[in-house]
Protein backbone atom coordinates (compact mmCIF):
# COMPACT_ATOMS: atom_id res chain seq x y z
CA UNK A 1 0.00 0.00 0.00
CA UNK A 2 1.33 3.28 -1.34
CA UNK A 3 1.69 6.01 1.55
CA UNK A 4 -0.16 9.17 1.29
CA UNK A 5 2.82 11.36 3.20
CA UNK A 6 4.99 9.79 0.78
CA UNK A 7 3.24 11.19 -2.54
CA UNK A 8 2.02 14.29 -0.84
CA UNK A 9 5.46 16.26 -1.78
CA UNK A 10 5.47 15.11 -5.28
CA UNK A 11 1.77 15.68 -6.02
CA UNK A 12 2.55 19.40 -4.84
CA UNK A 13 5.59 19.45 -6.90
CA UNK A 14 3.49 18.48 -9.87
CA UNK A 15 0.73 21.41 -9.00
CA UNK A 16 2.82 24.15 -8.19
CA UNK A 17 4.91 23.27 -11.82
CA UNK A 18 0.93 23.04 -13.98
CA UNK A 19 -0.05 26.09 -11.92
CA UNK A 20 3.41 28.08 -13.13
CA UNK A 21 3.01 27.16 -16.77
CA UNK A 22 -0.56 27.89 -16.81
CA UNK A 23 0.03 31.73 -15.38
CA UNK A 24 2.27 32.08 -18.03
CA UNK A 25 0.31 30.72 -21.04
CA UNK A 26 -1.67 34.36 -21.18
CA UNK A 27 1.95 36.50 -20.72
CA UNK A 28 3.24 34.38 -23.86
CA UNK A 29 0.23 34.17 -26.27
CA UNK A 30 -0.13 38.22 -25.64
CA UNK A 31 3.38 38.74 -26.45
CA UNK A 32 2.75 36.98 -29.84
CA UNK A 33 -0.15 39.01 -30.56
CA UNK A 34 0.08 42.29 -32.80
CA UNK A 35 -1.84 45.21 -33.12
CA UNK A 36 -3.78 45.70 -36.28
CA UNK A 37 -2.87 49.09 -38.54
CA UNK A 38 -6.05 50.61 -38.09
CA UNK A 39 -6.48 50.43 -34.62
CA UNK A 40 -3.36 52.27 -34.09
CA UNK A 41 -4.54 54.78 -36.94
CA UNK A 42 -1.61 53.34 -38.93
CA UNK A 43 -0.59 56.08 -41.88
CA UNK A 44 2.51 55.25 -44.41
CA UNK A 45 3.35 58.75 -44.30
CA UNK A 46 5.25 60.55 -41.29
CA UNK A 47 3.19 62.95 -38.97
CA UNK A 48 4.72 65.89 -37.28
CA UNK A 49 8.22 64.92 -37.70
CA UNK A 50 7.84 61.37 -36.28
CA UNK A 51 8.43 58.52 -38.42
CA UNK A 52 8.65 54.28 -38.02
CA UNK A 53 12.26 54.49 -38.48
CA UNK A 54 12.89 56.85 -35.40
CA UNK A 55 10.64 54.87 -33.36
CA UNK A 56 11.70 51.96 -30.48
CA UNK A 57 9.56 49.57 -32.03
CA UNK A 58 10.22 49.38 -35.70
CA UNK A 59 12.50 46.59 -36.67
CA UNK A 60 14.14 47.57 -40.14
CA UNK A 61 13.32 47.14 -42.73
CA UNK A 62 9.74 47.28 -42.76
CA UNK A 63 8.44 45.55 -39.22
CA UNK A 64 7.36 46.87 -35.99
CA UNK A 65 7.30 45.18 -32.40
CA UNK A 66 3.52 46.20 -31.88
CA UNK A 67 2.12 46.48 -35.42
CA UNK A 68 0.96 43.84 -37.60
CA UNK A 69 1.67 43.62 -41.20
CA UNK A 70 4.13 45.45 -43.55
CA UNK A 71 5.22 49.09 -41.97
CA UNK A 72 7.02 51.70 -44.15
CA UNK A 73 9.98 53.24 -42.38
CA UNK A 74 8.15 56.28 -43.22
CA UNK A 75 4.99 55.55 -41.52
CA UNK A 76 3.32 56.81 -38.26
CA UNK A 77 0.84 55.43 -35.80
CA UNK A 78 0.02 56.65 -32.53
CA UNK A 79 2.42 53.82 -31.19
CA UNK A 80 5.01 55.76 -31.91
CA UNK A 81 7.56 56.44 -29.32
CA UNK A 82 10.98 57.99 -30.15
CA UNK A 83 14.77 56.42 -30.07
CA UNK A 84 16.52 57.39 -27.20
Amino acid sequence: MINPTETAPRRRAVLKAGIAVLAAAPATALAQQKLAQSAVQYQTSPKDGQMCSNCVNFIAPNACKLVDGNISPNGWCIAYGPKA
